[in-house]
């Protein structure tokens, strides 16, 4: 069953009445089909404003915490933007409106292929992925002029600092898998950081490492 556009319009009104106001943004959401990234059980739901399960035990995000996550990244449309935790896709679909080129790391290759295939099928041809160590990020391609990472750190990771930009915005959710967690917004200066807390969250941990076969 596919989602109608009054079930996302009704998201879209939702989204604006919790406080989202870039326009931008909305435009992004409105855009991206969200029953693509959605397992077809469960495409029904694509537009209500929850977290649904996917493969892996895994999920696809809340819109709101999509559109509220991406509203903080102050995404410009000649920014580099790199994504810790490619999950569905939908997080880095959104942004793929809104940047130059998303680059995006997943450690699960399963996870992984199916976010390609739906990126095929909607012609998203700025997004560049890997399979690889979300906690290292992506070297090769720094600085990046925005990060957004869509799992909890225990603390800031030092690597993806490292690897923004002079100005560039980092968006990351802190704390312990099973204790109090927030999304914190670091703005790089020199070899300094200002850092804001936004708003309290519940995500899955971030690890290391690579999932190859599952």
């Amino acid at each position: 069953m596919m989602a109608s556009d009054t079930d996302k319009a009704k998201l879209i009104l939702a989204l604006r009445s919790q406080g989202i106001h870039d326009q931008k943004v909305l435009e992004a959401v409105e855009r991206i089909p969200r029953e693509a990234f959605v397992p077809e059980a469960l495409r029904h739901k694509a537009y209500d404003d929850i977290a649904l399960p996917i493969e892996g035990g895994q999920t696809i995000s809340q819109p709101y915490i999509v559109a509220y996550m991406t509203e903080a990244l102050k995404v410009g449309a000649r920014h580099k933007v790199l994504e810790i935790g490619t999950g569905s896709g939908y997080q880095a679909a959104v942004l793929s409106r809104l940047c130059r080129r998303v680059y995006t790391i997943e450690r699960r290759r399963a996870l992984l292929r199916r976010a390609e295939h739906c990126f095929r099928d909607l012609r998203l041809h700025n997004i560049t992925t890997l399979l690889g160590d979300g906690t290292k990020g992506w070297p090769e391609q720094a600085p990046f002029e925005r990060m957004l990472v869509t799992a909890a750190a225990p603390a800031i990771p030092p690597y993806l600092l490292d690897q923004l930009a002079e100005g560039g915005i980092m968006v990351v959710p802190v704390g312990p898998q099973h204790g109090a967690q927030e999304i914190w917004r670091v703005t790089r200066k020199g070899d300094a950081a200002d850092y804001e807390r936004l708003m309290p969250v519940r995500f899955v941990p971030l690890l290391g490492g690579v999932l190859r076969d599952d």
